[in-house]
């Protein structure tokens, strides 16, 4: 995926599309921080580690990389929402354009439907093992937790956390 986002990166360089080459520099000076991290605690936990060893162990994984425009995206979010709460329509545009050009390397996301069908299965597959447990299934929003916990393994990358979140609090209510 990182060879994808460079390869993407050179083409936005030749065709001078100034906002697609700060926002894939600024997500690849993100990757690239992450390998840093990576690399910096193996060889810590490696002190006699080889080269190529440190290079091949510092390498992210396609899911990392996908964590990390994640995060990215949920910044995006959170900043369009603050400008157009302070009337910033300039800023608001410009988040909205950088948004549009992260989410492509997201893989596709879950509609509300395909997420309340999943929430409404763990909810019930939670409460089906808590009648042969004894222990208490998930029937209120206390138990938010084992749902939550059961479902973002199949969602992970595919939906966004509050939106699962939203929908978990609405079905135990």
């Amino acid at each position: 995926m990182k060879e994808t986002i460079q390869k993407d990166l050179k083409n936005a360089l030749l065709s001078k599309d100034e906002v697609r080459v700060s926002t894939l520099r600024m997500l690849l000076a993100s990757v690239n921080n992450k390998e840093i991290e990576k690399r910096t605690k193996f060889s810590k936990e490696n002190p006699n580690a080889k080269e190529a060893e440190l290079q091949k162990n510092s390498e992210l994984q396609n899911e990392e990389v996908q964590q990390i425009i994640a995060g990215d995206v949920k910044k995006h979010k959170e900043s369009i929402e603050m400008f157009q709460k302070g009337n910033r329509q300039d800023l608001v545009d410009k988040e909205a354009k950088e948004l549009k050009i992260l989410e492509a390397y997201l893989p596709e996301q879950m509609g509300e439907e395909e997420v309340r069908k999943l929430v409404k299965e763990a909810v019930v597959s939670l409460r089906e093992m808590s009648r042969r447990d004894t222990k208490t299934g998930a029937k209120t929003p206390q138990e938010m937790g084992k749902v939550m916990a059961a479902l973002m393994p199949k969602v992970k990358g595919k939906a966004d956390g509050s939106l699962v979140s939203r929908i978990v609090k609405e079905l135990l209510s």
